[in-house]
């Protein structure tokens, strides 16, 4: 390829990126009235929002209804086609129909809209073009017009639906927003992938508790430590005084800290060699928590205690169990 066809592709790239982007722009100043009113009816909807649209409005519907449905309102795409052979069964009377269109005027929809006044559904369109049937026949029209394609022949869906789906992402989080949805709610729907493990895996979950715990008193003498390091594997032993209570921790850095300090370490004890008041985080906390502490403070590890009791190890979490099992800031 020449360099002159790979600069014409860049330019070309660019041009439909900046056109769509300035399409979308542009339904800014067409937020109003309208929209609020959009919002506030698929608020109080007491069914499912059903969104339909065909070919790539149709597409475009479908990232609508997924989007809505994992932000707290239950929504569903309905084929145009399949709805006119047995579909709209699936629609009861407490449902909303949103519909996307761009010409306004799509055959199929048309068809559907007896049926959808005779269940008295209210009707919230995206359309763009704002003198259509379907805007006359709609509850609430929204105006998604565009003043041309991306596309070179002004022929292929491109700016308007990049404008369409900018106004179905404006409803969805207007109503997230009206829900109060919360992390731990978007949790809930997406509990598989990392997104599920971020948001929902705690700390308790991932770490090593009971007999895998590397713990050693005040007065224990490092050879003894040490082999406690070593046998639980994870780098570190926590310290704790008679009552069990945290109060020091021997990592890799306070070995090599006490062997330039005296040669005899292995004869000293624990409290001359440990680091005092260790990092902690709550068995409750998220693991991504977590591994924020432990990078920011350029640790590998953090004891973990209750909430109600800051001072007796419950058990110790590593970042190498918190980075396998997915979890990434």
């Amino acid at each position: 390829m020449s360099n002159r066809k790979k600069k014409d592709l860049l330019a070309i790239a660019r041009a439909v990126i900046l056109e769509e982007a300035e399409a979308v722009s542009a339904l800014v100043k067409r937020i109003g009235p309208e929209f609020e009113r959009a919002v506030d009816l698929m608020y109080r909807c007491d069914g499912r929002v059903v969104v339909t649209g065909m070919g790539k409005s149709g597409q475009i519907s479908r990232k609508i209804a997924a989007t809505l449905t994992s932000t707290g309102t239950p929504a569903l795409y309905l084929h145009p086609s399949e709805a006119l052979h047995g579909d709209l069964g699936m629609l009861e009377k407490t449902d909303l129909l949103l519909v996307v269109s761009n010409s306004g005027e799509t055959e199929d929809i048309l068809r559907m809209l007896p049926t959808i006044e005779v269940l008295k559904v209210p009707i919230v369109a995206i359309l763009g073009r704002m003198d259509s049937t379907i805007k006359r026949r709609a509850d609430i029209a929204l105006d998604a017009s565009v003043e041309r394609e991306a596309c070179p022949m002004d022929l292929a869906p491109t700016t308007s639906t990049a404008a369409a789906l900018a106004l179905g992402d404006a409803l969805a989080m207007a109503l997230l927003e009206l829900r109060e949805f919360k992390p731990e709610d978007f949790a809930l729907y997406h509990p598989g992938g990392s997104l599920g493990k971020k948001l929902l895996t705690t700390v308790v979950s991932l770490m090593h508790s009971d007999d895998d715990l590397p713990i050693v008193h005040l007065d224990t003498v490092m050879r003894q430590a040490i082999f406690v390091i070593s046998e639980k594997g994870l780098g570190i032993a926590g310290v704790v005084d008679d009552d069990g209570r945290l109060v020091g921790c021997i990592a890799d850095g306070d070995l090599r800290r006490g062997l330039e300090r005296d040669d005899h370490i292995l004869n000293l004890k624990a409290s001359e060699v440990m680091t005092p008041s260790p990092k902690c985080i709550l068995r409750t906390d998220l693991a991504v928590r977590a591994l924020a502490m432990m990078e920011d403070h350029a640790i590998t590890s953090l004891f973990v205690v209750d909430e109600k009791d800051h001072q007796h190890p419950l058990g110790l979490i590593h970042i190498h169990d918190i980075l396998k099992s997915g979890i990434r800031r």
